[in-house]
């Protein structure tokens, strides 16, 4: 079963988009590099709670 989890981007710290989580990354954090449309630029973004 998929856990949804929210990305927020680390320097604006807007939330931007949402993604699914697997059982088997659970215990990590998702780090992703993405478009944030607030910084205007690619960032990397973070999974938050």
């Amino acid at each position: 079963m998929s856990q949804k989890v929210v990305l927020a981007c680390e320097h604006c710290k807007s939330r931007n988009y949402t993604t699914n989580k697997t059982e088997q990354i659970r215990t990590t954090r998702i780090h992703i590099k993405k478009y944030c449309r607030t910084c205007g630029k690619h960032t990397k973004h973070v999974e938050t709670k």
